[in-house]
């Protein structure tokens, strides 16, 4: 309620009038709002401190601002659940939290509400910098987390924003000045923090790591000692997670002090949602694509997740169930599509009443997918957490949900051991013959017409038998075990790739390689093919040698016949026998033989014309310009003789001289003989001396230049009064001839005097001046008409005057 004004009365104690305006009225103004702020927070940290941990059961009780209340109801956040129940209350009071509660519990409220109090309590604004740093593993969370938090802080006046990769990163850091709170992937902050100038987080408040085990691990390990070296020890620190760690050497490096552990469901009998329905089912691996088929054709109107283990499978099984048409909308999304890419395939899932989305663990962690009906994991989770935090993406906040989980005879044993452990209740079904049906046929088809396929059929093969390769459960995962060659022809390959050995084995080393921006990745890769480069060359040139002498059918022609389209250079790098491509070098080869990728001019003609028969090749060496050899294998080479354009790009570059008095030629720049250059005294003496010398020369050269601009400045002085002498002289003369031809009057002689002044008046105004050179033309009349050719010339003169 506004104050009363007070009323000045007028010298005669007069108050009938109305009261004069005030100076100090908006000040006054300020000073009451100032007041009752600070009044509202001394009585809500009173509440709060007061509150009973176990007192609430609806957001209306717990001691919030007027603010959040208002936002959390019209959101239609009204009962509380156990983990926001326990852990909002000590997060509200300042204690460092590690909360741990089962999938699709609300934990992201949770760490949410206390932000917002907090820095409402603490009078935090835009000058105060960032008080609140949200980090999230993937982009899909930290963008969920950003509209969670738009929701419930509509009425406050913080600024908030969402700092990840794939977006413009000069917008970012024109913003991130003006943030209170900021939602980000970890290597995006870090990024900023190197770049962005004047960023610097003293005043930072809260920390939160959501999905903090995913975050801690080997993975994010120096992305994450890097962002915490920059945040000040003093700070509030909240972690939120399925599958909370308890390892006392991570919370030392997040300089946790005395945490509350909250884990709600810690006693529970399972640790995945009561309502959720899980199976397994034991699946040879070359008939997992057959089963899943099988599934998908059988639940048309269901809405499906499909998770495997790399980004080369899902888009290799995206791309060959969209042409099988299988009847239901198919989406794939993983870690190696665009940002916007991401963002438009999850607002279509999210959006979707039946689809299929073909995903990697990119979107295993915290996404909030309504009416998601089932979870299929294709390949094995590497560990319980994973399976744990795929199986979540369903039967969220107390809804039904199915899980299904496909392993393979070797994996059976190990896999639902561990998982035992981990109180998942899962039981075994198997699938019906009678609706079994057989899709090898048709992906051999399909990767025949079409060489991308076969590439990216070859591509999934080597991911995923690298990620069975790098798992840290060696007793589930054992690579001699898996039927290599049926699982190649399951999908639909020519032939099984070839394995010649492993040579980085080291875990940790792989997993933080994965967790690289591309850049870095493609330098750590292009390091270690160097240092094996030497012996690669000995054993792929014996191998190409042996591999020649060998026929080659029609059909291996025409399965090694190149595309032409952008897949291209991937796709000779994939099927050559001299490298690998990508993160594949030196780990898998395809079986090939015959195919020579030495010439990389040899394309769709000459592949074609090997088909035929017509010729075979001939390898012969030539000498090109400048004496270099030129190896002549194709007959696109041999065209290349023919071209001076192409013959002269071969040519060395020339060089560049300069020429003394006498013609000798000499380089652009010649060093001095080290003894000379001892010889002549000490570098600083020399330096000084040279300085001199060049300091008289510019001199010297300062003087001749200017007495050379003032000699051209005299001799176009005296050409302009030239040019204006003889325009002068020729323009009396001709008006003299004019005069000739005009009548003059006939003075007297008393007006002599008077004529004589008039006579040199007249000239005067006669003798022509720079105005009068710029006025118009004159009109001439002659007093006859011209009748030969003196009078006509005389008229042009006057006219052209």
């Amino acid at each position: 309620m506004p104050a009363p004004a007070h009323i000045r009365l007028p010298a005669n104690g007069n108050a009938s009038g109305p009261p004069p305006k005030q100076k100090n009225n908006s000040r006054l103004t300020k000073s009451l709002k100032r007041k009752r702020g600070e009044e509202e927070i001394a009585k809500l940290s009173g509440a709060v401190a007061a509150f009973d941990l176990k007192a609430a059961s609806l957001f209306s009780e717990l001691p919030l601002t007027r603010q959040t209340a208002m936002a959390l109801d019209k959101s239609h956040f009204k009962t509380l659940t156990d983990i926001q129940r326990k852990a909002i209350p000590l997060a509200l009071k300042g204690r460092d939290v590690l909360g741990a509660a089962k999938t699709g519990s609300g934990k992201t409220l949770a760490f949410l509400i206390p932000v917002l109090e907090n820095l409402w309590r603490a009078q935090w604004n835009t000058l105060d910098g960032v008080g609140a740093l949200i980090i999230s593993p993937t982009r899909e969370l930290a963008t969920q987390i950003f509209d969670v938090l738009r929701k419930i802080g509509r009425e406050h006046t913080f600024s908030a924003g969402l700092v990840i990769g794939g977006k413009k990163l000069k917008e970012e850091q024109d913003a991130l000045h003006r943030m209170n709170i900021v939602v980000c992937t970890p290597g995006r902050m870090l990024q900023h923090m190197d770049q962005t100038v004047g960023l610097n987080f003293e005043n930072l408040q809260m920390l939160v790591l959501d999905e903090a085990d995913r975050i801690l691990d080997m993975g994010f390990r120096k992305t994450l000692d890097a962002l915490i070296a920059n945040l000040p020890k003093e700070r509030q620190t909240l972690l939120f997670s399925a599958t909370q760690t308890k390892s006392v050497s991570d919370l030392a490096r997040l300089s946790l002090k005395d945490p509350e552990y909250v884990a709600v469901h810690e006693t529970a009998d399972s640790a995945t949602p009561a309502k959720l329905e899980q199976f397994y089912m034991v699946v040879p691996l070359h008939e997992k694509l057959d089963t899943l088929f099988a599934f998908l054709r059988n639940h048309l109107t269901a809405k499906i997740m499909v998770f495997m283990s790399s980004c080369k499978q899902v888009r290799y099984v995206y791309e060959t169930f969209r042409q099988l048409h299988i009847g239901i909308p198919l989406l794939h999304l993983h870690g190696k599509q665009k940002q916007t890419a991401r963002t438009e395939i999850t607002a279509k899932f999210l959006a979707a009443k039946n689809s299929c989305l073909f995903a990697t663990d990119v979107v295993a962690r915290g996404l909030d997918f309504p009416a998601v009906d089932w979870v299929i994991q294709l390949d094995a989770p590497e560990d319980p957490e994973t399976y744990i935090h795929r199986v979540g993406r369903t039967a969220r906040f107390e809804k039904t949900g199915r899980a299904l989980l496909f392993l393979c005879p070797s994996e059976e044993a190990g896999i639902t051991a561990r998982l035992e452990t981990k109180k998942v209740p899962i039981v075994r079904v198997n699938a019906k013959q009678s609706k079994k049906k057989e899709i090898k046929t048709q992906l051999q088809n399909l990767c025949f017409k079409d060489p991308e396929l076969k590439y990216l059929g070859q591509k999934a093969f080597v991911s995923y038998i690298r990620s069975i390769s790098i798992q840290k459960d060696r007793e589930s995962f054992k690579l001699q075990e898996y039927p290599l060659e049926e699982f190649a022809a399951s999908l639909g390959l020519p032939g099984q790739p070839r394995i010649r050995g492993l040579k980085t084995a080291d875990l940790e080393k792989i997993k933080e390689r994965k967790n690289l921006p591309r850049a870095l990745r493609k330098l750590a890769e292009a390091a270690e093919e160097s240092d094996s480069s030497d012996e690669d060359d000995e054993e792929g040139g014996a191998k190409k040698k042996e591999e020649q002498k060998k026929v080659r059918t029609k059909h291996d022609k025409m399965v090694e016949r190149t595309n032409q389209n952008v897949l291209a250079g991937h796709y000779r790098n994939l099927v050559a026998d001299n490298g690998a491509s990508d993160d594949e070098a030196d780990f898998l080869q395809v079986k090939r033989t015959g195919y020579d990728t030495s010439s990389e001019e040899s394309g769709d003609e000459e592949s074609e014309e090997e088909e035929e028969g017509e010729q075979k090749e001939v390898k012969k060496i030539v000498a090109g310009p400048d004496g270099k050899e030129i190896l002549i294998d194709s007959k696109r080479r041999e065209k290349l003789l023919t071209s001076k354009k192409k013959l002269a790009a071969l040519k060395s570059k020339g060089q560049k001289f300069r020429f003394d008095e006498e013609g000798n030629p000499h380089a652009l720049y010649e060093l001095q003989d080290e003894s000379a250059f001892h010889a002549a005294g000490a570098p600083e003496v020399q330096r000084k001396q040279f300085v001199e010398e060049e300091g008289k020369k510019v001199k010297v050269a300062d003087v001749e230049d200017r007495e050379l601009a003032r000699e051209k400045k005299r001799i176009k002085k005296e050409k302009r009064k030239q040019r204006e002498r003889e325009e002068i002289e020729g323009e009396v003369e001709h008006g003299i001839q004019l005069h000739d031809k005009l009548e003059l009057p006939d003075w007297s002689d008393n007006d002599q005097e008077e004529s004589g002044v008039a006579l040199e008046e007249e000239k005067r105004q006669e003798r022509p001046s720079k105005k009068r050179k710029k006025e118009k033309r004159k009109a001439i009349e002659a007093e006859d008409e011209p009748e030969t050719l003196e009078d006509l010339e005389a008229l042009a003169a006057g006219l052209l005057e």
